[in-house]
This record gives structure tokens, C-alpha cells and sequence, in this order.
């Protein structure tokens, strides 16, 4: 069993957060649940639920965003990655220039120097181009850029099959073994 470490952050999109931490619990992984402020927010709005809400999952241990001291912020803790979903442009611009002045940030920012996997999910549209130029920085530097932007090729059906689209990519990035979605075939 893995435990991985899933920040909601204020950008739209928090569904997809809430739902990569169903999926992990689901897979029988642990979640250390970091939300922002703006977070919280924006899964009230979108989502209509709370970090302690998500928290009641089976596997789920919510960490205050403030505290730099929790598990989530320590090298020497066994964590098999992290993951910002959604991630804000705020949120990139700080782990770009080694900010972490929240739980948020250093997780990511010791994720990058223990070189744990980290992924952010970034979901703007259009993107500034200064997030541009931090997420390739960011993407120099190992970290997975994975834009939370639904591919079409399956034909989906539902809001929660392009949801789970990128579940599935971000599942596949941390190389765990899923069966959410269909796999691209090809045309024959």
C-alpha cells in the first residue's frame, strides 16, 4: 500500500482532486489531504463538499495547510508522491522558485529535492505565459505537467468520464495499476 499526498488548490477543476482521492482510497492506497484556502473554497463552490468531508474516506488523513511541520513537509517520511490537483498558478510560481511557505508548497518542493514523483495538474485556459515558462522550468526539473485537459478520442459519455480521463493519466504517471478508462487501441 502507497500513500501519496493530494493538494487541492484554488484553481477550477476541484473535482478532479476530490475524485484522484476516491480513486487512490479505492486502489486500498493512504492520502495525506492538503487543501489551500482557496481550495476549500472552490470545492465548496464546484463541488459542493469540505476537506473534512473528503477526510471521512477510508485512507484519507487531512493535514492543515499551515502546518509545515506535518507529515506531508518531511524528507525522511515514506511518501511515494505527490500531487497537486488542481494546481493554481500561485501554487506553480511558488514550487518554481522554491517556495514553500505552506504545507502545499513544501510538499512539492521536498518531493523535488528527495526526487519523489510530484505532478501538478494545472487547469487554465488560456495559460499566462509566465505559468508557461514556470511549468517548463518545472518539467526541467522532473516534475510531470499533466493539464487537466480531456482527451475525446473514447467518445465519453459523462462529465465523470472526462473526469476520470485524467485520473487515469495521473494513475498511469505514478505507475499504478487501474482500470479506469479505455486504453487507445488505434483505429483498426
Amino acid at each position: 500500500m502507497a500513500e501519496f499526498v493530494v493538494a487541492i488548490t484554488g484553481a477550477s477543476s476541484a473535482i478532479h482532486g476530490k475524485r484522484l482521492v476516491e480513486v487512490l482510497c479505492e486502489l486500498g492506497h493512504q492520502v495525506l489531504l492538503v487543501v489551500s484556502d482557496a481550495g476549500r473554497l472552490t470545492l465548496a463552490h464546484e463541488c459542493d463538499t469540505t476537506p473534512e468531508k473528503l477526510a471521512e474516506i477510508k485512507g484519507v488523513h487531512l493535514e492543515d495547510n499551515s502546518d509545515i511541520g506535518a507529515r506531508s513537509a518531511s524528507g525522511s517520511a515514506k511518501i511515494d508522491g505527490v500531487i497537486i490537483c488542481p494546481c493554481s498558478g500561485t501554487t506553480i510560481g511558488k514550487i518554481a522558485n522554491g517556495i514553500s511557505d505552506n504545507l502545499v508548497t513544501r510538499s512539492a518542493v521536498v518531493a523535488m529535492k528527495e526526487r519523489r514523483k510530484l505532478i501538478i495538474v494545472p487547469r487554465e485556459s488560456p495559460y499566462a505565459t509566465v505559468h508557461l515558462e514556470l511549468m517548463a522550468r518545472l518539467s526541467g526539473y522532473g516534475v510531470v505537467v499533466l493539464p487537466a485537459s480531456p482527451g475525446y478520442y473514447n467518445h465519453p459519455k459523462s462529465m465523470d468520464e472526462l473526469v476520470d480521463f485524467i485520473i487515469a493519466r495521473i494513475l498511469d504517471q505514478l505507475g499504478l495499476e487501474h482500470s479506469i478508462g479505455k486504453r487507445w487501441e488505434g483505429l483498426n
